[in-house]
């Protein structure tokens, strides 16, 4: 389509807002490399909350062979699926990995246009992230629910 310069830092977060991987990638990759998801889910298990622009049969079938089931909404050109009602609030949620983005450029100064080196990149992106880590507040999930023995329903609380 045009030409790409620059890094994409994806990012895997929790309910609590901390970064738990990241991976660094040239700006042409794209989102949905397979490469990209070995790395960032390492270790990783349960469900993944993600855009639209995830929707991969390719990349859900190999992330549910590592155990991890990933949670998208659906495109205009899909079909309805039934989704719990659990997944579908906590894909509402998912403007929080926005939030950490937007603390990660404006508080934590990540976004710098004039690096002479690749190492000084490098330091200014590790030293953002680390700053982040030491926020005291953190955009995170609060909710609480309880699933009723008598019906088996879930309640949520915001």
């Amino acid at each position: 389509m045009g030409w790409y310069v620059g890094f994409k830092l994806h990012l895997l977060c929790n309910e609590n807002g901390e970064i738990v991987n990241f991976v660094l990638t040239k700006a042409n990759v794209d989102d949905r490399n397979e490469a990209v998801f070995d790395v960032l889910t390492d270790k990783f298990f349960g469900k993944l909350y993600a855009d639209k622009g995830y929707i991969s049969q390719s990349l859900f079938g190999k992330l549910f062979d590592d155990g991890i089931h990933i949670v998208t909404g659906l495109r205009s050109n899909m079909k309805q699926r039934l989704m719990p009602l659990y997944d579908k609030i906590m894909l509402r949620k998912r403007s929080i990995i926005e939030s950490i983005n937007d603390m990660l450029k404006n508080v934590a100064r990540l976004v710098h246009t004039r690096h002479r080196n690749i190492l000084n990149f490098l330091m200014n992106l590790l030293a953002a992230m680390g700053a982040y880590c030491f926020f005291a507040v953190k955009p995170e999930v609060n909710f609480d629910f309880e699933v009723d023995p008598s019906d088996g329903q879930l309640a949520i609380w915001q």
